[in-house]
């Protein structure tokens, strides 16, 4: 429970001193703050024929990971981690397999990496989004267009004070992708040339990344669409 706390009486403070809107969007971006203290970042190489590998590295706060281990439910662990967790997910894709699994603690973090390997862009997808919505992949003018939704759009944050409060709280946590095409590609962002993201192509590779504290401040959304 140690992250209730400090974020619920840092909260109350200020929504005493703010409008009751403004009130309740902190109250809200506290909530938000609870599942501020993790990071994950893929790394994906996809051959000509469509097969891959992704190395995904996702880190999660031990104070976060913690929460909800209480009332007998010890045993089960509060966000998704280990072996198990991906082999139950994995389990559900076709085209899809474990090559290596490894977890470790230190600096005050949960980290996991994995090594998978996909046949088709389908098992791509897949993992990307379970839903089938999120990421597609389509072809115009020749050209493979691999699309994501990274961030719905929402009601902004209008408070500096709030925001650089979540900041504070998320530091040193990302969101973080690179891709290794079969040929040359670019990256674009909707909306375009956002402050917080970094996103770049080299040749073959495109990366992006975004600190988990400046989602946030991203009202209008963001999507990804990578071609090659």
């Amino acid at each position: 429970m140690t992250i209730f706390a400090p974020l619920a009486m840092r909260a109350a403070r200020m929504e005493r001193r703010l409008s009751p809107r403004l009130g309740l969007a902190c109250a809200a971006l506290a909530l938000l703050m609870l599942t501020s203290c993790l990071g994950a970042s893929m790394d994906v190489t996809m051959r000509a024929n469509g097969s891959g590998r992704i190395v995904v590295e996702y880190r999660v706060s031990e104070e976060l990971e913690s929460l909800g281990r209480f009332d007998g439910n010890e045993r089960w662990h509060a966000i998704p981690v280990g072996r198990a967790d991906l082999e139950r997910s994995v389990a559900r894709i076709q085209g899809l397999r474990i090559a290596s699994v490894s977890s470790s603690a230190g600096g005050g973090d949960l980290v996991t990496r994995a090594t998978l390997d996909f046949d088709n862009p389908d098992a791509l997808l897949a993992f990307l989004d379970s839903t089938g919505t999120r990421a597609t992949l389509a072809q115009a003018g020749g050209r493979n267009v691999l699309r994501l939704v990274v961030l719905d759009p929402s009601p902004p944050i209008e408070s500096a004070e709030l925001l650089s409060l979540f900041r504070e709280v998320s530091a040193g946590y990302e969101i973080r992708f690179d891709f290794r095409l079969p040929r040359n590609a670019s990256i674009a962002t909707i909306p375009a040339n956002v402050p917080e993201v970094r996103a770049q192509a080299n040749g073959a590779n495109v990366s992006f990344a975004v600190a988990t504290g400046d989602l946030p401040a991203i009202a209008d959304g963001l999507v990804v669409e990578i071609t090659w």
